[in-house]
């Protein structure tokens, strides 16, 4: 067992992971009399821990009394890595909250001179990147590199530690802990995100997979087929192949690492759009689709061909079935038949399933279902439409809002109520998340497709065939189907409890449902909508990149947008590095050697109150590569107290004034992220994520963003959904948590609500 691995996926949920089982644990954690008395080695790691802005549980407390100085040491070391203690913060200016007074003319001016060079008469200081700095332009004694090129000479080997004012406490996690949550996991209702994909394949590789193991999504079969396929055990891998999309799904996720099916002429598009932003000498548009197109060829071995072909030929449903099942990505199966050699082993014994399916599907001796079902939607047939969608509860929901405005809204909901069991709970929150906005003629919605770039979607046309009235009771309707709906399931659960304890904070945590984080947090799972409030005056956001990689150019930016009350727009960004409550660090392009670099924002909230500033949008960007930087880690702190800013290095992290921290994943395909708004009012901030492919902020749409947050707005709370949990179950709602049969915590929902789901 990997203890580390296990270590930092413990941290995500806010706990500390101790290899022991429940029984080993001290009578003392568990409310029993045994005194406490706390080790030397105990206490140093508690003032370690001190420094990073966490404290310990008492039960904690009483484990760690059992645990060895060596795993203390462990912990610690893991803690510091995730925190990024070891790396280089240090930004390009020193003590950068006071401005350099750079201006546009000193960078004219340093162009200048270092094409005509000294012999044109220009004197002053040659750097070790090879520009001249002419007398008179930038203070270079304020500068830890290049202020020109924004090349980093000068790095720190030391962060501040221990100024935060709030510390997180962290529980204790133990073996039992850890495989309850690899089953939550397995057994997840929603699809994972890229935290919970990323704690599933450590998990799946540190313990077996559970016999009992009952896995709905898709998406999570995909990783565990994958470690059985890698530990030659395909055959345990078949019985998640129930169609030829689970198949395509699993080949797709082996070649590209996407448990989506992303079509290749969408990722050789998408890999040009990366670097079409780049102009001149270095546009690298084309050699980008060229890399992505010999990156997507399909060559396979034959103990790979072997496998997907058995898998084919024990497909549990008719040739026309799955003929038709493969229709949609026909283009795609005709290059993955061949790729695989599949017509070959069609031709031999014992795989006459096989060669059935491939006949049916290339003679195309079927129909497909959507075809039938486009014709009734042409020939307006309501009775023979809705009929159809009838047998396919999932498609149903879907499309229900646009063919209540085609068929009318009485006859769909009743047809759709009939179905509304078969449909999962995920999909029926979300559609009544989708229904308050899709309604409402003069609301724009928002479109994430896989790629990354976010668009925003018209209202349907058809909704000008209706007054506001009956819009507004067609919402109603969907409400009030799916509550029915969920307070039906929730009846039908048996239980013995009498009571509810619901934490206050889930009121203000939407559901996870319809938004998939692409984003991985190493130090707390927040759902996507959640407000942190802030305890200072000032809000300082961080942005490291390139951990681990050589000295290179490599250009990422850190970006703040504010929005004032006349309507215009103020920016801090490397090509403004001040502007009203907000002041830059200073743009570096290019990245030192191993350790990384750093970039900072500071916001002062006094001076963007004073300036009736209402929303502060934070950005990161890739501005010379194609994506954001697979090892960029991003986010900000805050304090009660002061927060130090280095004179010698301007180096201005402190782990334990950190707030809320994400890492970009490796399948990562966003040029950009808006990854929170200040509400400058109310002094809370919205985590977002909202990719967008730009190479600037002003790539990142106001409109876009104000239409997410009402989107999250309006979303579904797991309050809200317990409240109909608890009037279904006829549960009454206590305040203590003690006093509950059933406690509903924030922790709880860190963990997921899949038992609501």
């Amino acid at each position: 067992m990997t203890t580390k691995n296990l270590i930092k996926v413990a941290l995500r949920y806010k706990a500390v992971f101790l290899d022991i089982d429940s029984e080993e644990v001290p009578l003392a954690a568990h409310g029993g009399n045994d005194s406490l008395i706390t080790s030397m080695p105990v206490l140093a790691f508690i003032a370690r821990l001190k420094e990073n802005g966490f404290t310990v549980s008492e039960a904690l407390l009483h484990a760690l009394n059992k645990v060895s100085a060596d795993r203390l040491v462990e912990i610690t070391e893991c803690i510091n890595d995730v925190m990024g203690v070891n790396l280089n913060w240090a930004p390009l200016v020193k003590q950068w909250n006071i401005p350099t007074g750079e201006t546009l003319a000193d960078h004219i001016i340093t162009f200048i001179a270092n094409i005509f060079g000294e012999e044109a008469g220009f004197k002053g200081t040659t750097l070790p990147c090879g520009h001249l700095i002419p007398e008179g332009t930038f203070p270079l004694e304020r500068y830890n590199g290049c202020p020109f090129c924004g090349k980093q000479f000068r790095t720190a080997n030391f962060v501040y530690k221990g100024q935060g004012s709030n510390l997180k406490e962290l529980r204790l996690f133990t073996l039992d802990d850890m495989k309850k949550l690899f089953c939550s996991l397995l057994s997840s209702a929603t699809p994972l995100d890229a935290t919970q994909r990323d704690s599933l394949k450590t998990l799946v590789g540190e313990f077996p997979l559970p016999d009992d193991a009952q896995i709905s999504m898709k998406e999570t079969a995909m990783i565990v087929v994958k470690t059985l396929v890698e530990n030659d055990r395909s055959d345990e891998a078949a019985s998640f192949m129930k169609s030829p999309t689970d198949i395509l799904r699993f080949l797709w996720y082996e070649k590209t690492g996407h448990a989506q099916i992303i079509e290749p002429k969408t990722l050789v598009a998408h890999a040009r759009k990366m670097y079409s932003h780049i102009w001149g000498p270095l546009d690298r548009s084309a050699d980008a689709a060229t890399e992505m197109k010999a990156k997507l060829k399909l060559k396979y071995d034959r103990k790979a061909c072997l496998r997907t072909a058995a898998w084919i030929n024990a497909l549990p449903m008719s040739a026309r079935q799955a003929a038709e099942e493969m229709n949609p990505k026909r283009g795609m199966w005709v290059r993955m038949i061949r790729a695989l050699r599949l017509g070959e082993y069609s031709r031999k014994s014992g795989f006459e399933h096989l060669a059935e399916i491939l006949d049916v599907f290339y003679k195309h001796n079927y129909q497909t279902w959507q075809g039938q079902l486009d014709k009734a939607r042409k020939e307006n047939n309501g009775e023979k439409a809705l009929a159809m969608l009838k047998e396919r509860p999932g498609l149903f929901a879907r499309c229900l809002f646009a063919t209540m405005l085609r068929f009318g809204s009485d006859k769909v909901i009743a047809s759709f109520d009939e179905i509304t069991d078969k449909i999962p709970s995920r999909l029926l929150i979300s559609l009544g998340n989708a229904a308050i906005n899709y309604f409402d003629p003069n609301e724009d919605r928002i479109a994430h497709p896989l790629t990354g770039v976010t668009h925003i979607v018209k209202p349907n046309k058809l909704l000008s065939l209706y007054d506001e009235a009956t819009l507004a009771d067609m919402q109603k309707a969907v409400s009030d189907t799916i509550n029915k709906a969920m307070a039906r399931r929730y009846a039908s659960q048996k239980t013995e409890a009498k009571t509810i304890y619901i934490d206050p904070s889930l009121y203000d945590i939407p559901v996870s449902v319809g938004n998939r984080s692409t984003t991985i947090q190493d130090t707390s799972c927040a759902l996507m909508g959640t407000r942190f409030h802030v305890e200072g005056d000032a809000v300082r956001l961080f942005l490291q990149w390139g951990k681990g990689l050589h000295a290179q150019p490599l250009d990422m930016d850190l970006s703040c947008r504010i929005s004032m009350p006349d309507g215009s727009i103020a920016e801090c960004a490397y090509y403004s590095l001040t502007c009203v409550g907000a002041k830059h660090s200073g743009d570096i392009r290019s990245i030192p050697e191993m350790t990384g670099t750093a970039e900072y924002i500071e916001l002062s909230l006094p001076e963007l109150e004073a300036a009736g500033a209402k929303y502060a949008t934070f950005t990161c960007n890739a501005y010379s590569t194609g994506g954001l930087s697979p090892n960029l880690v991003v986010g900000w702190m805050n304090s009660a107290y002061p927060m130090e800013i280095s004179e010698s290095t301007g180096v201005a992290y402190d782990p334990s004034c950190v707030q809320h921290m994400v890492r970009i994943s490796e399948s990562n395909l966003s040029k950009g992220l808006v990854f929170g708004v200040l509400d400058v009012s109310k002094r809370e901030i919205i985590w977002l994520e909202m990719p967008f492919t730009a190479q600037t902020l002003r790539g990142a749409d106001s409109k876009s963003v104000e239409t997410l947050l009402h989107k999250l707005q309006a979303r579904l709370s797991v309050g809200a959904l317990l409240d109909i949990k608890a009037q279904a179950q006829g549960l009454k709602t206590v305040e203590n948590a003690d006093e509950a049969d059933e406690k509903y915590t924030y922790e709880w929902a860190m963990l997921g609500n899949n038992e609501l789901l």
